[in-house]
């Protein structure tokens, strides 16, 4: 494969398996300065260009693959060099599409998502067996959270963090697992926004979360400066925020005592790799909070709307109904963890000078989930499915160290996974016109005492579902979630989603470990939906017109969007209308469809 201006020459060889995803030997990896009189075109061995190239199945250390083993060592008037990824990136803006304006931004993207991993590894070479993943299939929640490798493979970029330093990095990365006490701040009520679900308040909810002596004490600090208690609202603020944007920022309003901080907590919290959101690890118990966060990250500015979170509770409470009263959902065990209470802060000057949307107005607002703890039979354990595609220093998958200790095979195994992820996400499609957005980051896994898969839980739900249908009923507040697309694509949020942006790497973790073969492993989802369609004959049309089993589906590339703008890949407002697509997947589940013959 030649750089842009047919310069510098990469070799390197790799398996293929389904959905055009390469496995990379990447001690094969070579990079040569080509002499002038043989350099030739960009392209591949074969002769084509890469639909793929940087995006689904591309490695985080920027590498990519190539189907060939031709010509592997070099040639005459070849100069070896050294392996340098942004160099990589720099040497193929052009078939990438990177702009002058995101190549030097997206390079440090990059480079901060190689130190993370660095840093991971380095933690694993210093503790090789309590990292390992034997003994992380044994460990609890925030073990494996610290540890695991992967989040969203989908994005080479995924742990850019810019904004954060070297020090913040120690102090608030989830690899770190530094415990964080975090800073609350009080806000005047007419300048902010509280909201709540059903049985929720704003009283009751800060008296479990802080407890009385901490409210007390914050209320001291309120009534020494003269101010009433009962005219502020209690936000609790990522003490990076405080620091770096709203001590600054908003000096304007603390001097006016709009604002007033009032000290931190005296729970200490563990950051996840969502990187904004904390789970409680003094009280596992009570709800994680998600704070927002003026750091760039995967293609996002991480703020938090106090506009936009105002509804955030209805939905979540009206998903939970809907959850609730669905015999195929409850069957499967399958649930949500509800965001119950939103609260933000509207900093006037800003909103009189910005649009909505504005990072400005999304500098000063949290939200708390309900955390899954409380909900745990004795003896069960949960942990977030991004770490199903972790593989530790030794080469070990987590996905197979779960498989052993079970002690069943790996087909029974991946289908007990499979009816508790799966058919959830293809019920709530084809029953409801719902599609989640159900990446590793946003599903926690239920396992039980041997490291089977008993039920799933879903989070992040206001941000990330959408109602596909433009007549579903459903509440004014919960209209947000309506995202209208054409009904040729209401097979994608599955397709694209799950089957080639998580599926698809499972899948090559257990082929390329000898675990369990890739046709194995597509035969066994396959069937796993073909029983739930059979078990739904009141749904054949549903299932007809929205074919899961197609022969090939539209490649929806993730990764362009961010290569394209990596500070707003997409609008929150209408994501589908952001969708790059390039060509066709040939479907891994066709084969195995119902009726073909095999």
């Amino acid at each position: 494969m030649d750089s842009d201006d047919g310069q510098v020459r990469y070799r390197f060889t790799a398996q293929r398996l389904a959905l055009d995803h390469w496995h990379v030997d990447l001690a094969s990896l070579t990079r040569h300065r080509l002499a002038p009189d043989r350099t030739t075109p960009g392209t591949r061995a074969d002769g084509t260009q890469a639909d793929r190239t940087l995006t689904e199945g591309t490695r985080a250390d920027g590498t990519r693959a190539d189907s060939t083993q031709a010509d592997r060592t070099g040639g005459s008037g070849e100069t070896p060099l050294p392996l340098d990824v942004l160099a990589f990136l720099t040497e193929f803006r052009g078939t990438l599409g990177l702009s002058d304006t995101v190549l030097p931004v997206y390079l440090e993207e990059t480079t901060a998502t190689l130190s993370a991993l660095a840093f991971r590894y380095a933690a694993q070479e210093a503790a090789p067996e309590a990292l390992s993943s034997p003994a992380l299939a044994r460990a609890g929640q925030q073990a494996v959270e610290a540890a695991m490798t992967e989040g969203h493979p989908c994005f080479v970029a995924n742990s850019g963090r810019l904004g954060f330093g070297a020090g913040d990095l120690l102090a608030y990365a989830p690899e770190a697992a530094a415990p964080v006490h975090l800073v609350w701040v009080a806000a005047r009520r007419d300048l902010a926004t509280f909201s709540a679900g059903e049985g929720t308040g704003y009283e009751e909810l800060m008296d479990a979360e802080l407890g009385r002596a901490v409210r007390d004490r914050f209320d001291g600090v309120l009534r020494a400066r003269g101010l009433e208690p009962d005219d502020y609202l209690l936000i609790p603020v990522h003490p990076w925020q405080w620091e770096h944007k709203l001590a600054v920022t908003f000096a304007g309003e603390v001097a006016r005592d709009r604002l007033v901080p009032v000290g931190r907590s005296d729970d200490a919290y563990l950051p996840q790799q969502s990187i904004r959101t904390f789970f409680n690890a003094s009280r596992p118990d009570r709800h994680y909070v998600k704070t927002a966060l003026s750091v760039l990250n995967m293609g996002f500015m991480r703020g938090l709307s106090a506009a936009y979170m105002k509804d955030t509770p209805a939905i979540n409470d009206w998903l939970a109904g809907l959850v609730a009263g669905d015999p195929v959902l409850t069957g499967a065990g399958f649930s949500i963890i509800r965001e119950r209470a939103a609260v933000g802060y509207h900093p006037l000057p800003y909103e009189a000078a910005t649009a909505p949307g504005s990072p400005y107005r999304k500098m000063l607002a949290a939200l708390w989930r309900e955390s899954p703890v409380p909900g745990l039979a004795p003896g069960r354990t949960a942990v977030t499915m991004a770490a199903l595609l972790h593989v530790d220093a030794e080469g070990r998958s987590y996905a197979a160290a779960l498989i052993e200790r079970a002690g069943e095979p790996p087909e029974r195994w991946l289908r007990g996974y499979l009816d508790a992820y799966l058919v959830p996400v293809v019920h709530c499609l084809y029953a409801h016109d719902l599609a989640f957005m159900p990446h590793g980051e946003n599903v926690i896994l239920v396992l039980d005492g041997d490291g089977r898969v008993e039920r799933t839980v879903f989070k992040d739900i206001a941000e990330e579902i959408a109602v596909l249908s433009p007549d579903a009923p459903m509440p004014p507040r919960v209209e947000r979630v309506r995202s209208v697309v054409p009904e040729d694509q209401w097979a994608l949020p599955v397709l694209t989603d799950v089957v080639d942006c998580f599926l698809r790497f499972l899948s090559a973790v257990l082929h390329t470990g000898g675990v369990l073969d890739e046709t194995a492993f597509w035969r066994t989802a396959a069937a796993c939906l073909a029983d739930y369609q059979g078990a739904h004959p009141e749904l054949a049309a549903r299932f007809a017109r929205y074919d899961l089993f197609a022969a090939r589906f539209p490649l929806s590339c993730l990764n362009r969007l961010q290569l394209r703008d990596n500070t707003a890949m997409v609008d929150l407002a209408d994501p589908s209308a952001a969708l790059q697509f390039a060509g066709e997947l040939d479907n891994p589940l066709h084969p195995f469809r119902p009726g073909a013959r095999r």
